[in-house]
């Protein structure tokens, strides 16, 4: 069986990263098959959303340290490493104006849990233990974590995190803003899918938009996130689906009595 599984259905695609005596530590093909699948979505006009989740008891524990044996042992080839094979799932999922939520159990750790950071929204099981451990292994942030934990934690709390390399549980990975829900273990999987089910029946162009509008913020002008705004508002209000939404709207509302 296939390290990463890739299924549709629903207009949801899953991504299953798919070992799970290894705690779903990837290999670099099983990087390059992550990507691929990210972009396998993108074009599929059928998916409107995306789940990621790891088989077993775990998200990811980051990279399988055995598959760094491949990689040429001078730093130029660690960054060539990282810059041509890992981070073209964080390239790829910054190319995806689909939503894209991970759904967690047990560790997500290193360039685990930075590949769940990556992903628009996280729904855990009470088992989680995040750690962003490459101080422990003598590395700095592989994946995007020095940017990704100041965005959602705040600048000390990332810090804290990133030096120390101290796990975080399910109860504060939620009032840090890490996760968006947690639930019990069992269910994570089919409440990231309700989720995504309630995104994909969404009009699928304003989803689009509405990401673009969040991510581009991270790094524009509030002016120039107005001139954004104004433009996507003026173009989704000449859509059918703000036509459809707003006759279902007119209808429902008190008062309303038509016919008379």
């Amino acid at each position: 069986m296939s390290d990463l599984a890739y299924a549709t259905g629903d207009r949801i695609a899953t991504i299953t990263l798919n070992r799970p005596d290894k705690k779903n530590a990837f290999t670099l093909d099983m990087v390059d098959a992550w990507a691929a699948a990210l972009r396998e979505a993108a074009r599929d006009d059928s998916v409107r959303a995306v789940v990621v989740a790891g088989a077993g008891d775990s998200f990811c524990a980051g990279v399988d340290l055995a598959a760094l044996a491949e990689v040429d042992d001078t730093p130029m080839g660690r960054k060539s490493m990282l810059t041509d094979r890992v981070h073209q799932v964080a390239i790829a999922l910054a190319d995806l104006d689909k939503p894209v939520i991970a759904a967690m159990r047990g560790a997500a750790v290193g360039a685990g849990l930075d590949m769940a950071l990556l992903c628009d929204m996280r729904v855990a099981g009470r088992s989680i233990r995040l750690i962003e451990g490459y101080i422990k292994v003598g590395l700095v942030p592989g994946d995007g974590g020095a940017w990704l934990l100041p965005r959602l934690v705040g600048t000390a709390k990332a810090m804290e995190l990133l030096m120390t390399g101290d796990a975080v549980g399910a109860e504060e990975a939620l009032r840090l803003g890490l996760v968006n829900h947690v639930y019990a273990d069992e269910t994570v999987l089919d409440e990231a899918m309700a989720l995504a089910g309630r995104i994909a029946a969404a009009p699928p162009i304003q989803i689009s938009m509405i990401k673009r509008l969040v991510r581009s913020a991270e790094s524009i002008d509030l002016r120039t996130h107005y001139d954004m705004v104004s433009s996507h508002f003026g173009i989704v209000s000449a859509l059918e689906d703000y036509a459809e939404a707003q006759r279902s709207f007119s209808e429902r509302q008190p008062g309303n009595f038509r016919g008379r």
